[in-house]
């Protein structure tokens, strides 16, 4: 019997073999349908791989069907002389069960062995040719800012973006990935506005959360679970610039230490899988252990949460120049004046194009584009407005302050973050490019290009962090390294009855004539908002994209070939410093390796390349040639956004910026007049936005001079300030001490020095100086020695300039 069933085996796969052949070589398949009537399944699925993968290599091959007919008699042979000599002690079925397996297994390994490598080569060759295109569009040059303007003049668009700040770049870039032709414009500089004027964190709001679970308010719960999913998005496209960042909050009273545990808790439950690192709780001592400046009376413990923390200007930067290398035409300096309008078929009007200029030249032109997207933050209205005159106003602008203190203030790695301050806002503390960033207010205000932060909210931020640091930490005015105003663009939804209440989210206008606003949001969701914002423009301006929406895991230039050991090859192939090659690699990822090319040799024996713009703080002159490249046209791009200087340091910004005008006139060719132009821009940005100017008090001083005693106080000031640095130091006071020859000690010195630094930063300002004197004219002030020894240095001055020199008065005869 088993004789008779392997002959029966043997002759069908014989017969299907030759069938399927001539199936193959003819294409007529009567015979095959034929004869599957009495095929096994093991002879079925050997036929429809060969009919499957007929065009295959292997398949095509003459010596395919004989060999698998050789395979089959084989397996017959071995079924016969097992059967032979079992078949009396095994049933039939059981036989039967093992040849199917025998031949299911058999066809699997030569699948595997055959199939498989090819289907693996043909993946790895089609991977590799994507890599390499992918390479080539990532670390080719970039096209220079004459050939975009020019694509903007000459092309149509399918979207042109006005705005070039995070929303406005993250548009561009999902449109261009989408295979739209894309375009974008921007007035000023990249991140010029507030996509840099940021706390800086990445983060789905902790107060969102608690107002979501007291209030049962669903939409806030959305709100802050799309934040925790698109901070994780962030922090994976560019790794170098964004990372996890624990926050210390401090409990002061037993009660809230399980209140804000289970709010902490419930914040890691919502990010669920996408969690950056679990919160934890510390006791007094750890608490203090790890921020030695917390306030030690009435301290209970602290809780440890993570969020994210960005270099905010340079992750805008990134998204541009992202959308640039996928093809879009980006520009900085290119203000929209006005929009074009046409009217469709049916008469309807519609927004086709913007009339703009060029900032830096004053050229005009027309932009035309199918659709417009209105990105443009705090002026969003001013826009809308150039749509439609009678519209409706919907953005109410917002006012937050931070101010910049030195890195001692906090710890290297741990922020701090006061949940609730005296007028029920929220203050964070947070190290960051090695200062400390403290901030931040929020005050009603105008929209202004310029906005500038005020003495008041300063010392508002002062107060706040003086209540959570030890009192040994004594928090100075004069502390202060720099301070800038960052406008928050709330909106009102418009599609709402009561337009006084502030949108929580973002909001998507689509207008009358077919202009598309996003306005309101935050960083952190600025890739959701773009995404909804291009899914609204395809449908009403009928737009065809290639593709769906690419940019969540889409890589940022820089991302591609970085790595968390990027900086050691930095400092072992090109001899930076250490701190230079760490802060390189994290600003810039694996395009660093350019910016250290164009470093220049330092003449030292070490560091080799790399001469810094400041000796406190690691930037180069490298990145002022590689900022060029990526589009910085301004002294302050560099100043305040390609470098963060300004930020850190706006003393050090304003010491630095010779240097930068410098490099930035060789790189562009800038004549001496305009080289002296973009230092002016510069020091003016830096005294208006920056907060040089808030802590010169010369404005608020009455003072009780003349006119001819005013010029001669300065001049008294710039005589005992030796290196012409706008103060007078412990150093210029020993000087003039010694020099008239009176002996002062090192603490009557510093008493001096004391009784009139108003800011108490060790220095003495012309205004705090005028405001001595004046006090000391009048009366207020009688026993300064600082201000009497100025005073008899004046009057012996002007003694010396009323006596009549012997020579011309007779000879004395």
């Amino acid at each position: 019997m088993a004789l008779k069933v392997a002959r029966k085996f043997v002759r069908l796969t014989a017969e299907t073999s030759g069938v399927t052949q001539h199936c193959l070589d003819t294409h007529d398949t009567s015979d095959h349908r034929h004869i599957t009537a009495r095929m096994t399944p093991a002879h079925v699925l050997f036929t429809q791989l060969v009919f499957k993968y007929k065009n295959m290599p292997w398949v095509a091959d003459e010596a395919f069907l004989p060999a698998t007919l050789s395979l089959s008699v084989c397996a017959a042979s071995i079924w016969y002389q097992f059967s032979v000599h079992q078949c009396c002690r095994i049933r039939f079925r059981t036989i039967k069960r093992l040849v199917y397996v025998g031949t299911v297994v058999g066809g699997t390994a030569f699948v595997a062995g055959t199939l498989l490598p090819e289907l693996a080569s043909r993946a790895k060759e089609t991977c590799l040719m994507a890599f390499e295109d992918q390479r080539r569009m990532m670390y080719n040059p970039l096209p220079t800012r004459q050939e975009i303007l020019t694509s903007l003049e000459e092309e149509e668009f399918d979207i042109l973006v006005i705005g070039g700040g995070a929303t406005g770049c993250g548009v561009a870039l999902d449109a261009v990935t989408r295979g739209l032709k894309t375009g974008l414009v921007e007035k000023f500089d990249f991140a010029s506005g507030t996509s840099s004027r940021s706390t800086k964190l990445i983060h789905g709001g902790v107060r969102y959360l608690q107002k979501a679970v007291f209030g049962l308010d669903i939409e806030q719960y959305r709100m802050v679970k799309e934040a925790l999913t698109e901070r994780a998005n962030l922090i994976d496209i560019a790794p170098h610039l964004a990372t996890p960042f624990p926050i210390m909050l401090p409990v002061y009273k037993w009660w809230q230490l399980p209140y804000f545990w289970a709010g902490i808790k419930m914040y890691d439950v919502v990010a669920g899988r996408q969690v950056l690192k679990p919160s934890y709780l510390l006791s007094k001592s750890k608490a203090l252990e790890l921020f030695p400046m917390l306030k030690k009376d009435r301290l209970v413990g602290a809780l440890v949460y993570y969020d994210g923390q960005h270099d905010d200007a340079r992750m805008n930067v990134a998204l541009a120049i992202t959308a640039v290398r996928y093809g879009a035409a980006v520009s900085n300096y290119v203000e929209v004046i006005g929009l074009n309008k046409t009217e469709d078929a049916d008469g309807t009007e519609r927004v086709c194009g913007a009339r703009v200029k060029d900032t830096l030249t004053g050229k005009e032109w027309n932009v035309k584009a199918k659709c417009v997207i209105n990105a443009t933050g705090p002026y969003t209205d001013r826009v809308r407005t150039m749509a439609k005159h009678d519209t409706m106003q919907i953005c109410q602008p917002s006012s937050g302050v931070h101010i910049v203190l030195p890195d001692y203030y906090s710890p290297e790695s741990m922020g701090l973050l006061d949940p609730s301050t005296s007028d029920g806002r929220v203050i964070f503390f947070l190290p960051w490019q090695n200062v400390t960033l403290a901030g931040t207010t929020d005050s009603p205000c105008q929209v202004t290009d310029y906005p500038q932060p005020t003495e008041t909210e300063i010392q508002f931020i002062l107060k706040e962090i003086r209540n959570y640091l030890s009192p040994d930490v004594e928090v100075r005015r004069g502390d202060v390294q720099s301070a800038w105003s960052g406008i928050r663009p709330l909106v009102c939804d418009p599609e709402k009855v009561d337009t006084q209440s502030i949108a929580r989210n973002h909001v998507i206008e689509v207008s009358s004539n077919k202009l598309i606003t996003i306005a309101g949001g935050k960083w952190t969701t600025y890739r959701h908002m773009a995404e909804e914002t291009v899914d609204r423009a395809i449908v009403t301006c009928e737009l065809e994209a290639k593709t769906p929406c690419k940019t969540k895991g889409l890589l940022l230039d820089g991302a591609h070939g970085w790595s968390p050991t990027l900086f050691i090859r930095l400092v072992q192939d090109f001899g930076l410093e250490n701190q230079v090659a760490q802060h390189l690699a994290a600003t810039y990822g694996d395009k660093a390796i350019k910016v250290a090319k164009l470093s220049n040799l330092t003449g030292k024996r070490w560091p080799v390349v790399g001469k810094r713009l400041h000796e406190e703080y690691p930037y180069i002159e490298g990145e002022v040639k590689y900022a060029v490249r990526e589009y910085a046209c301004r002294a302050i791009d560099i100043v305040a956004r390609r470098t963060r200087l300004a930020f850190c340091n706006v003393y050090a910004a304003k010491e630095a910026l010779p240097e930068i005008c410098n490099i930035m006139a060789r790189e562009l060719g800038w004549s001496e007049e305009r080289k002296k132009e973009e230092y002016r821009r510069a020091e003016t940005f830096l005294r208006r936005e920056m907060g040089l100017d808030t802590r010169n008090i010369t404005e608020e001083v009455k003072l009780a001079f003349t006119k001819e005693e005013l010029n001669q106080y300065v001049k008294r000031f710039k005589s005992l300030d030796y290196a012409n640095k706008g103060f007078i130091t412990a150093n210029d006071l020993r000087s003039y001490f010694k020099k008239v020859g009176e002996k002062v000690s090192e603490d009557q010195l510093h008493d001096i020095l004391s009784e009139v630094d108003l800011s108490r930063n060790a220095q003495v300002e012309l205004g705090e100086f005028l405001l001595l004197m004046s006090a000391l004219k009048t009366g207020d002030v009688t026993n300064s020695r600082l201000a009497k020894a100025a005073q008899l240095s004046l009057e012996s001055e002007s003694a010396r300039k009323k006596a009549i020199p012997v020579e011309r008065s007779g000879g004395g005869v």
